[in-house]
């Protein structure tokens, strides 16, 4: 029959551990998923990125910011491929990632070291309700280790600002960082600033919007909105503040073009209004509408990378 233990059982068992941070958030519609894994170090993270790649599995993506390691999968199940070198060099992979109500359940293989990570390490991260363990479950030497890691059922929640400050005072990127500083709602992402068009005549000075990303419960979603618009309101010294909300993993496509499109165009409030509504975006005017625009296009932006902080001279 197989065992089940929470973080803390873990912990007194195998002793404490590096695991920071490890949560899941799933995009149903899409058939995607997004895991955050946070290491002290960044040793482990490099070599769980090779070799978690090595297998394959539902995993599609996979890369480092820092000591956090970024695993973009499907929902569901594939098989896994450790390959003929996997007996000298080891492996690690997931085969499964399945949503069970308001739990996401991964199934992981460790060969040799490899299974302390899957075994120990992450079972015992706060993040994580419990974990699932084999009858034949061994650990560490040259064991082949299988785990089943529940962890709560999260989406991510894109929110998108602008036109918060005046010529005298004010910035739209310190509003954001303080709201994804000062939120007690899910887990802070990232922060994202979005150069659009210098030369739109209603600007204060460079013209960015800026957007915030969340993880949070589906049931966490209406007060984080909540939250952030108290946050904004509170911050804003503009009366034309607009804040925009998207829920998923993947921005449409149309919604990315508009948001390139936005640095080099003067659009108008009905353009950002309508694709807005298109791509599922809620339009929140917090003082006004003259922000609709960049507020829209920072969420088009957020993915890009560093191309959102640019403009498309930057990049020819």
């Amino acid at each position: 029959m197989p065992t089940i233990l929470k973080p803390d059982q873990v912990r007194e068992k195998y002793g404490k551990m590096f695991c920071q941070g490890f949560f899941t958030m799933v995009d149903e519609e899409n058939g995607i998923a997004q895991i955050v894994e946070k290491c002290v170090s960044r040793g482990p993270v490099e070599w769980d990125i090779v070799n978690r790649k090595r297998t394959g599995g539902v995993l599609k993506d996979i890369r480092s910011e820092g000591t956090t390691i970024i695993m973009d999968t499907i929902i569901g199940e594939a098989p896994l491929n450790f390959g003929p070198v996997s007996p000298n060099l080891g492996g690690q992979g997931i085969s499964a990632l399945i949503v069970k109500g308001d739990r996401v359940h991964t199934k992981w293989f460790g060969l040799a070291g490899a299974s302390v990570g899957i075994g120990a390490c992450i079972p015992q991260c706060s993040d994580v309700i419990e974990t699932i363990y084999p009858d034949d479950f061994k650990i560490g030497g040259a064991h082949r280790a299988e785990v089943e890691i529940v962890t709560p059922k999260m989406v991510r929640v894109i929110i998108g600002v602008d036109d918060t400050d005046t010529k005298e005072k004010g910035a739209s990127w310190v509003t954001m960082m303080n709201l994804g500083r000062d939120c007690p709602i899910g887990r802070f992402l990232d922060h994202k600033i979005t150069q659009l068009n210098p030369n739109v005549p209603n600007k204060t000075t460079n013209c960015c919007s800026t957007a915030v990303a969340f993880a949070v419960r589906p049931d966490e979603v209406h007060d984080l909105i909540d939250f952030a618009k108290r946050h904004i309101a509170q911050e804003t010294y503009s009366e034309n503040t607009v804040m925009t909300v998207f829920t998923g993993l993947k921005v449409p496509k149309e919604l990315e073009e508009f948001g390139w499109d936005a640095k080099r165009t003067l659009f108008e409030v009905d353009d950002a209004l309508k694709i807005a509504e298109k791509c599922g975006i809620q339009v929140i005017e917090i003082t006004g509408s003259r922000g609709t625009i960049g507020a829209v296009a920072a969420i088009g932006c957020f993915d890009m990378g560093i191309r959102s902080a640019g403009v498309p001279e930057d990049f020819d």
